[in-house]
């Protein structure tokens, strides 16, 4: 295993409110596919945030710092951990009707850092846009370690999500992920189309063998009528 920590790709979009609280907060994505919860550090500050975890598919550690443009309410903020990524819902401690303008304190860009357009709108656009759902998310309570996060395993869909949720995720070895096995699903099915080729050939070969009989009835009345001719 190397020592060298890999930084993990991160999706950020937020939402902003000078009078509700639930509406005043920062939407971030860590996309890291498959952490247990056993190896998952999540340690949440009101000016920060670091990530430490392992990716059983991917083979690799990961390390995440971040610095924060603005405090958050950690006590308030959520989480929610599943096969593919770690989602975290980071309320922001000023409601403020402006948005930050950036993630992190300062201002140079990062290479790991995108803005998550599926969920990001344009600050004059938030009361037109559709509430987020996080019912999946829980408290950041049993911090550090994940120790709370434990009761979060059992999401729907995390049992089975190792090798599921990768798939999104590009330079990802497939054959890593029980492709194998999605393979194997893929044959099946082409057996399936060998097996009604077989099938669709059956009625020809049942009429032929139809055929066969009325004509080697026929041969056999020819041959008794010869039988009975009497002979010149």
């Amino acid at each position: 295993m190397s020592a060298t920590k890999a930084t993990p790709e991160v999706l950020w979009a937020q939402r902003s409110s000078a009078s509700d609280a639930t509406k005043n907060f920062v939407y971030l994505t860590i996309t890291v596919p498959d952490v247990p919860a056993s190896s998952l550090k999540l340690d949440l500050k009101p000016t920060g945030l670091t990530f430490d975890g392992h990716s059983d598919t991917l083979k690799k550690d990961f390390h995440l710092d971040l610095e924060l443009y603005g405090e958050i309410d950690t006590e308030e903020s959520k989480v929610n951990h599943t096969g593919k990524n770690i989602e975290l819902k980071l309320q922001k401690k000023e409601l403020k009707e402006e948005y930050w303008p950036r993630l992190l304190k300062e201002s140079k860009k990062v290479h790991f850092l995108k803005t998550n357009f599926d969920k990001w709108v344009d600050e004059d656009e938030q009361e037109e846009a559709p509430e987020e759902d996080f019912s999946q998310f829980g408290g950041m309570g049993g911090m550090p370690g994940m120790g709370g996060m434990e009761g979060m395993g059992g999401m729907p869909g995390m049992g089975g999500m190792p090798g599921m949720g990768g798939g999104d995720f590009g330079g990802i070895d497939f054959s890593k992920l029980g492709a194998g096995g999605l393979g194997g699903a893929d044959f099946d099915g082409d057996d399936d189309d060998e097996g009604d080729d077989e099938e669709d050939d059956m009625p020809a070969l049942e009429g032929d063998e139809a055929a066969s009989k009325p004509a080697a009835a026929a041969a056999a009345t020819t041959d008794a009528a010869a039988a009975k001719e009497p002979a010149k």
